[in-house]
Formats: C-alpha cells, sequence, structure tokens
C-alpha cells in the first residue's frame, strides 16, 4: 500500500470517526418550574478595518412554547458591556399563557448597550413546563447593506453573593 493511499485511508477514518462523534442523541427532554436565563444581545458590532460601529435594533423574544400550562416573568432586565445595568422592563410579574410571546425592543439609535450588551430573564412556573425559548434579534441596514442574526440564551445559576 502506497504511503498516499495509506494518508487517504486515515483521513477518511478520521472523517467518519469525527462525524460520528459529532452526532449526539437527542437531548432528553426536560421540564421546569424556574430559571434564570442570560441573553446576549448586540446594541452595535463592528465593520471595516477602522472597526466602525454598525449599530443594530434589539428585540429580545420571549416564547411559551408549552402548549398547557402558564409562566410568569419575574425579571427582565438589559445590561451595557460592562455590566451596569441600563434597564428593568418587569415591574410586576407577567403572565405568559400557553403559547403566549412577548418582545422588547431596543431601538437603533440606543447604543449604549454596546457590542456586549445583555438581558438577564427570570420566569417561573406553578407546574412543570417545557423551557421558554427566549432570544435576541439584531438587525440593521446602512447605506444598501443589512445585518441580521440571532442569539439564543442559556440558563445561569445566579451565584451567592
Amino acid at each position: 500500500m502506497s504511503k498516499n493511499r495509506s494518508m487517504a485511508n486515515a483521513v477518511a477514518l478520521l472523517l467518519v470517526l469525527l462525524t460520528t462523534l459529532s452526532v449526539r442523541p437527542d437531548a432528553k427532554a426536560e421540564l421546569f418550574d424556574g430559571q434564570t436565563i442570560y441573553v446576549p444581545a448586540y446594541s452595535h458590532i463592528y465593520s471595516g478595518n477602522r472597526e466602525r460601529p454598525f449599530l443594530l435594533t434589539v428585540t429580545l423574544s420571549i416564547r411559551n412554547i408549552d402548549p398547557n400550562y402558564a409562566i410568569t416573568l419575574t425579571r427582565v432586565d438589559y445590561y451595557e458591556t460592562q455590566g451596569k445595568r441600563l434597564k428593568t422592563f418587569v415591574d410586576n410579574a407577567i403572565h405568559l399563557s400557553p403559547l403566549e410571546s412577548l418582545r422588547y425592543v431596543i431601538p437603533e439609535k440606543d447604543k449604549t448597550g454596546g457590542s456586549g450588551a445583555n438581558f438577564i430573564v427570570e420566569w417561573k412556573s406553578d407546574k412543570p413546563v417545557n423551557a421558554p425559548i427566549i432570544e435576541t434579534i439584531m438587525i440593521g441596514a446602512q447605506s444598501q447593506q443589512g445585518v441580521s442574526f440571532t442569539s439564543r440564551g442559556q440558563e445561569i445559576v445566579p451565584s451567592k453573593k
């Protein structure tokens, strides 16, 4: 067997192994009675060699995907890049019925959040439910150029002070 053929076989085997290892079994569906979610957001990103800010409108979307039970939002806060809270959206708990969605918008002209902006969302439920989908959608357009992307929230465990 030639050296090139052995190398090709080794590469093919490696690709098969990597493909096999990258296929994960479906995650086991879990039900929750509450979570704290960190959601990345970007009020602007940078473009070009001069790192020119590209301003974006940020939409925080909270979707109760449980078909049978409501959830309650107890906290929706918006933070800037250095971690300073900029805005509190929930003064009193907000009830989201089964399959109901809610959104909060940070306008394009509001660039106080920066490229490291984020939301903290806390929710709870009286019954174990499917965890809501909580994500941000960023969109902007400048001089015939458009940008849009999403960022999904991630559960965090608040540390004790």
